[in-house]
């Protein structure tokens, strides 16, 4: 398999497949193929792993996309202005936000994975579920926004606003932690919480989150009488 990821803040990721390669994606996420490429809806690894990804907010259903006679080129892309970027699962598991998984090689496993402590459940702004990439090969995460890789040494720490936490590294610990006093709380535009991250290993922040990008438009919307 051979990939490019191009754009800027629209991005694909355009994957070469030759005969007896595949590619798994999440559903809606195809925007071109050629002629020699096939698309099957399949529920990898049955029902209850199917029920899992919905769950996490992926597809119940995955695509399988393979070539037929040499090879075929697959292009996707996500579902909001913003970034893709490729993890090699193959060097150690990835947590990511609800609804980043993009696509990925067929070795990739994707399933739930729950957060680990109360204060992560209840303020970190992604929930209780969120999504576990494990196995070998390579996979596509997207998001909204612009993207900072930050590796973070051991013990290094980065307090991350709220939901801005697109993916880190399963050697990455991650807690909540409060922003400040109550003045900062209240008058911060931050929260009350703020994410805290512990290295080592690489973190992905996001510029911008996509109900932060909803927001910003609304007064831009034409109202109906």
């Amino acid at each position: 398999m051979r990939y490019t990821i191009t754009g800027d803040n629209l991005q694909f990721v355009n994957v070469q497949l030759d005969d007896g390669e595949e590619l798994d994606s999440q559903a809606g996420a195809m925007v071109y193929m050629t002629g020699n490429m096939t698309m099957e809806a399949k529920m990898k690894g049955g029902l209850m792993k199917g029920l899992g990804r919905s769950l996490t907010g992926s597809s119940l259903f995955l695509l399988k996309y393979s070539s037929q006679g040499g090879s075929g080129i697959v292009g996707l892309g996500g579902s909001a202005p913003g970034k893709i970027v490729d993890l090699d699962i193959g060097k150690g598991k990835w947590i990511v936000q609800k609804t980043g998984y993009l696509c990925s090689q067929p070795t990739v496993e994707l399933k739930m994975t729950f957060q680990k402590k109360l204060g992560s459940i209840l303020f970190g702004g992604e929930g209780l579920i969120l999504q576990e990439l494990s196995g070998t090969g390579m996979a596509f995460v997207a998001a909204c926004g612009d993207f900072n890789i930050v590796d973070l040494k051991p013990g290094e720490r980065y307090k991350v606003s709220t939901a801005n936490a697109v993916a880190w590294q399963d050697s990455v610990a991650y807690d909540i932690t409060a922003a400040g006093g109550i003045k900062t709380a209240l008058f911060g535009g931050e929260g009350l919480f703020v994410t805290t991250l512990t290295g080592p290993g690489k973190i992905i922040i996001q510029s911008m989150t996509l109900p932060q990008l909803a927001g910003s438009l609304i007064p831009y919307l034409p109202s109906g009488n």
